[in-house]
């Protein structure tokens, strides 16, 4: 049986979202993404919040992310095990849908894996346009893997940053993402430590992977006035920086009831004070108060930000026709006959 109009989404495969991307360019893709994080977290009590539900394991975890407002419900699968990279396999893969709150019908399915990759980047840039001191040009990016690039990238077109200087404890990580971004016009510095990483940054961004508590930053590591984006802790059990750092910093989260299982501050007291993004984006509260201030965004990843870059590839693909119609949903001539949708369709 040939499938009608109503049963077919759109569905981005990872070809589909690489020809997207390069169909804007890459920093175009992130500052729209960028910009739709900034307009949906402008109207943030509009949106249904829950933590993601997650299933651990002791080498990762699979997660849930969903999110809806009046008009549109998004919902993304992720995982995350860092050991697959010793099996020549990606530490996060990704897919997800965006549907009509209206009728509940699918508008889009879509690959994730490198969508994920370009939100968290653009996430990390909004935040630092709020946070980061004014005139920032260098970040110490700690952790070259899959992520480190766009990152880069991200922090140039949104942040205007000029040098990235890079250290991750595996050379050929570093090496590969110096030469990622040779041609990106950024001042690309391979460094041997952490701590010659971050000498003269004023933007630290750290990504690791290992599923521990970890201590990538250390106190004396941190002096005043800089701002730093936290973005490997991201699951119970999994920290980077040290409790000191955080003590001595302004904090800026997501979603606090997320945030204080799987962030930074699950090291702190469940009361320690923390400020929602959201509110320094709509002018409810301030962002940086001084120069000698240390921000800190504790990003962990929130479901909104899923919906954003949804958002921004469903309309990408209206406007280049980059899908490919799959018969996903059952369409019978009589929406009360779908047994016999089926029967008919043994003739």
């Amino acid at each position: 049986m040939q499938p009608s109009d109503k049963a077919l989404v759109p569905f981005v495969s990872v070809d589909h979202m690489m020809q997207l991307v390069h169909h804007v360019g890459l920093p175009e893709m992130i500052r729209r993404i960028a910009d739709a994080i900034e307009h949906d977290f402008s109207r943030w009590p509009s949106f249904d919040k829950t933590p993601r539900v997650a299933a651990h394991s002791p080498v990762g975890v699979i997660e849930l992310m969903p999110t809806a407002n009046d008009t549109l419900y998004a919902f993304k699968y992720v995982n995350g095990h860092p050991k697959n990279t010793e099996d020549g396999l990606q530490t996060v893969t990704a897919f997800g849908l965006l549907a009509d709150m209206e009728t509940g019908y699918p508008v889009l399915l879509s690959e994730m894996t490198l969508l994920t990759a370009l939100r968290t980047a653009a996430m990390s840039a909004v935040a630092a346009k709020h946070l980061a001191p004014k005139g920032a040009d260098t970040m110490a990016m700690i952790g070259n893997g899959a992520q480190a690039e766009f990152q880069s990238i991200a922090m140039q077109a949104i942040c205007g940053i000029t040098t990235v200087r890079l250290f991750d404890k595996d050379p050929e990580a570093t090496a590969k993402c110096a030469a990622n971004l040779s041609s990106t016009g950024l001042n690309v510095v391979a460094c041997t430590s952490a701590e010659a990483a971050i000498e003269g940054a004023q933007i630290l961004t750290t990504c690791t992977a290992d599923k521990a508590y970890a201590t990538i930053l250390t106190d004396n590591m941190v002096g005043s006035g800089v701002h730093i984006n936290a973005i490997g802790g991201d699951c119970p059990g999994k920290t980077e920086l040290a409790e000191a750092i955080l003590l001595r910093s302004s904090i800026f989260v997501e979603y606090p009831p997320q945030t204080r299982i799987e962030g930074e501050i699950q090291q702190l007291d469940a009361d320690h004070p923390v400020t929602e993004l959201w509110q320094v984006i709509t002018g409810a509260e301030p962002g940086r108060r001084d120069a000698r201030e240390i921000t800190l965004f504790d990003s962990v990843g929130f479901a909104i930000e899923d919906f954003s870059a949804l958002r921004v590839v469903h309309d990408l693909t209206i406007e280049t026709g980059l899908n490919l119609p799959l018969d996903l949903l059952a369409d019978p001539d009589n929406p009360r006959d779908l047994y016999g949708m089926l029967m008919r369709a043994a003739g």
